[in-house]
């Protein structure tokens, strides 16, 4: 009977205890954190496709920028996915670690290590684990900052609110200390898919011999790529040829503008009348 019950349930009741019973394995952890790193670094890629549509000009970027939010409704469906996404994958990251700690113990694991011959022993606060953790902190906090720069527009002015979306990114890479952010960023990120993107794979039992060696290459040439692509933009010429005013260009404009007041207040002023102007007419 409890077998017919079980079989009897809805479909989506199925899936959802399928998912549960999952997540509550060692193994299944594994897999679905493998499988949203994955995901997430897809995001990443087609990400930084349509961000080098900037290269190509105001009308190629904005064409692409206006289509992706034609259609409110999916695009809605689409950020709660990857949001989803990347908190399960936090998540199962914490739990997973933690386990792994607890599994082996912190004197265990470094006396393993100091007896296997040629294995690295990991200085404390330079594990892999630790650097992605403290790498996957500061990945949280640029994501913050860069929906608050480009989806929500905190920091933006009446000006930028108006603008086309070329001229919302030439006007928020524009300042210096965004410039200094996005390139801090560019690489943090790079550093934390060259590591996750191999250890994915390895997640999803995917670890052989044999194709590892060739998997953590493209990790890191996957990596390097993410850092130099989205650093790039920081160096993006897009204010000059949108006619944005970068922050000092700005400050110093102002200093022209007198020159042209007297002439103009000269044009405008009525001529003086002199007194046989004023006499009356006999």
């Amino acid at each position: 009977m409890k077998e017919e019950d079980a079989y009897a349930k809805r479909p989506e009741e199925r899936t959802l205890s399928w998912l549960l019973a999952t997540l509550r394995s060692s193994v299944g952890k594994k897999f679905v954190m493998g499988g949203t790193g994955l995901f997430l670094c897809f995001f990443l890629v087609v990400h930084l496709a349509g961000n080098l549509l900037l290269y190509a000009g105001p009308d190629a970027y904005n064409s692409y920028a206006n289509k992706l939010h034609e259609n409110v409704a999916l695009l809605i469906v689409a950020e709660i996915g990857l949001f989803g996404a990347m908190l399960l994958h936090i998540y199962l990251a914490f739990v997973t670690a933690s386990e792994n700690r607890a599994a082996r113990g912190a004197t265990d694991y470094a006396m393993r290590q100091s007896k296997i011959p040629g294995r690295v022993i990991h200085v404390a606060g330079l594990a892999p684990d630790t650097t992605m953790y403290i790498t996957g902190a500061l990945i949280f906090g640029y994501i913050a900052l860069h929906l608050c720069d480009f989806k929500f527009e905190v920091f933006a002015d009446a000006a930028q609110l108006a603008a086309d979306p070329y001229t919302k990114a030439a006007m928020v890479l524009s300042s210096t200390s965004r410039k200094v952010i996005y390139a801090i960023a560019a690489i943090v990120v790079g550093i934390h898919v060259s590591h996750g993107f191999a250890s994915a794979f390895q997640s999803l039992g995917l670890n052989h011999p044999k194709y590892m060696p060739t998997i953590k290459t493209i990790s890191k040439v996957f990596g390097v790529a993410v850092a130099i692509g989205f650093g790039s933009f920081v160096t993006w010429d897009g204010q000059r040829r949108c006619g944005c005013e970068s922050p000092a260009t700005m400050e110093t404009a102002p200093t022209t503008m007198p020159s042209t007041a007297p002439a103009a207040a000269t044009e405008s002023a009525p001529a003086p009348t002199t007194p046989a102007e004023t006499v009356p007419q006999s």
